[in-house]
């Protein structure tokens, strides 16, 4: 009978209560998530727990005492246990900029300058790669391929995964934002049925053969000849340099990737970047 008087009490104001209650601690838990404040406040809520089961046994009449005395010694050491946490909650939203597509774009721009400064130096060095870039579709299943590496996307990490004497080199890494989630990646090759008269290698056809399968863009590092290649929906194009790169990758990664998120997803992202979960590499 309870449970049914609550269930017809719920009204909209209630459940907009919940939810704000809910996403208080969701966020709460997100900012403590891998600090040092995690295993504290896991001991907290245990303590709670415990506490809130004692207090209810109405004959311990002097433990109750204690427990209503020490809340305002307790309100008074939560800001200071957690003080490193809520300084950098209280930095974040300084910082928070309402023009979250202009930190979107700078975090693109960024992604693409560190793809063309290695690949440039790749090409002189003619040392093969190949740098697939996830968009609107999931990439997963070719992920689960590779080595995880999951690490923040910098021209000097792709310089050493695809220096010939690695073990990650002969493979593809994949780009998911900012960050290369996995190397030596195994890609699916081209059908071939549109490269009558090419001479194309095992990279050029893998990167061929992801863009057909998914709107990922590709880049290739031939070792033979050190051109750089970009495929993008089942099309290469060839004898690119570094400048040209940051064109082309310009127009079919930063307006194609802004254009496939849903206003879900591009929600889930501000929130994910507020928080600082989702740094650019300028950070």
């Amino acid at each position: 009978m309870d449970l049914i008087w609550t269930l017809q009490s719920i009204n909209t104001s209630a459940v907009l209560d919940i939810l704000l209650v809910a996403g208080l601690i969701f966020i709460g838990t997100l900012m403590v998530r891998g600090t040092q404040a995690m295993p504290m406040l896991r001991g907290m809520i245990i303590i709670v727990i415990v506490v809130g089961i004692l207090s209810s046994v109405s004959s311990l009449a002097a433990f109750n005492w204690l427990l209503r005395n020490i809340l305002t010694a307790t309100a008074v050491a939560i800001p200071i246990i957690f003080q490193p946490e809520l300084r950098r909650a209280l930095e974040r939203v300084g910082r928070t900029n309402l023009g979250f597509r202009q930190n979107t774009l700078t975090e693109r721009e960024a992604i693409i300058d560190a793809i063309c400064q290695a690949a440039g130096r790749l090409s002189e060095r003619r040392h093969g790669a190949l740098i697939v870039l996830e968009r609107g579709d999931n990439l997963q299943e070719f992920i689960n391929t590779g080595v995880p590496l999951d690490c923040v996307l910098t021209p000097q990490l792709l310089l050493t995964v695809f220096w010939p004497k690695t073990e990650l080199h002969d493979g593809a890494v994949i780009v998911r934002g900012n960050r290369v989630l996995a190397g030596a990646c195994v890609l699916p090759l081209t059908s071939g049925r549109n490269l009558s008269g090419r001479k194309l290698g095992t990279r050029h056809r893998a990167s061929l053969g992801m863009s057909e399968v998914s709107d990922a863009v590709v880049v290739t590092v031939s070792e033979e000849t050190g051109q750089i290649s970009v495929s993008n929906r089942g099309r290469m194009i060839r004898q690119l340099d570094a400048k040209r790169l940051a064109t082309i990758l310009s127009t079919f990664y930063t307006s194609e990737t802004e254009g496939t998120q849903t206003g879900l997803g591009q929600l889930t992202q501000r929130v994910r970047r507020w928080l600082g979960f989702d740094q650019g590499i300028t950070a």
